[in-house]
């Protein structure tokens, strides 16, 4: 039986002060203010960007996007495109034990690529934290991973897991997804013993998967490290 119950109601924008019916600024269902991929309303020289506009509502998001915009509208000639992505945005819920996702879950996976180019991996075990408890194995916290992976190459969708460090140990991970990490560059890399997220690089079965790199320069096979300058 759940011992904990998560309850996440969300909650509504504070536009009404903003009057943007008389500025005639579009909004979206529930509030939300209507913007393009470059934070741009309607309204020529009127931009919106962070909780408002209900996309990634994360202070991260909200931060990384006023960056692009700031890049963009006041930077130099190579920022004239700059905008932020909320994709892969990696996400956790700090709850004991903290929860963290990256990606799609198996069902947006499943919907998105088909069931036949979908694999699923899979791992649960207890913390090494927990080794010394001198409790049943069963009653020790767990830890619980999950990779989905899509396509022939395998690339990694979708990143979750539950547990102690889940929270700290995602960042990395992200920055491997948005690169368009697959299986084998997981398995290419070695685990740092003891933690939890050398599960992740080393989840069962380990090895076997298509050896094909989403990196600029394969990390397969004990390929050479990238150079600058020298990158395929």
């Amino acid at each position: 039986k759940p011992l904990q119950v998560l309850m996440a109601p969300g909650r509504e924008p504070l536009v009404e002060s903003l009057n943007l019916q008389g500025l005639g600024v579009e909004q979206k269902e529930g509030g939300y203010i209507k913007v393009n991929d470059y934070s741009e309303t309607n309204v020529d020289g009127v931009f919106a960007l962070g909780d408002v506009i209900g996309e990634v509502e994360l202070t991260p998001t909200a931060i990384a996007a006023g960056r692009r915009l700031a890049d963009r509208l006041f930077g130099p000639e190579q920022y004239k495109d700059a905008k932020v992505s909320y994709d892969l945005v990696p996400t956790v819920v700090f709850s004991p034990p903290p929860i963290g996702t990256i990606g799609l879950s198996e069902d947006e996976a499943v919907a998105k690529y088909g069931e036949d180019n979908v694999k699923i991996y899979r791992s649960k075990f207890a913390n090494l934290y927990y080794g010394p408890w001198q409790v049943e194995a069963d009653d020790k916290p767990k830890t619980a991973m999950k990779l989905i992976c899509a396509g022939e190459e395998e690339m990694v969708v979708g990143l979750h897991v539950i547990g102690m460090g889940a929270d700290e140990m995602l960042q990395g991970f992200g920055i491997a997804m948005k690169m368009g990490a697959t299986k084998a560059d997981f398995d290419s890399t070695v685990a740092i013993h003891p933690t939890a997220s050398e599960e992740f690089v080393t989840m069962f079965p380990w090895g076997l998967s298509k050896q094909e790199s989403g990196a600029i320069q394969s990390p397969l096979n004990g390929a050479p490290i990238p150079e600058p300058g020298k990158a395929k």
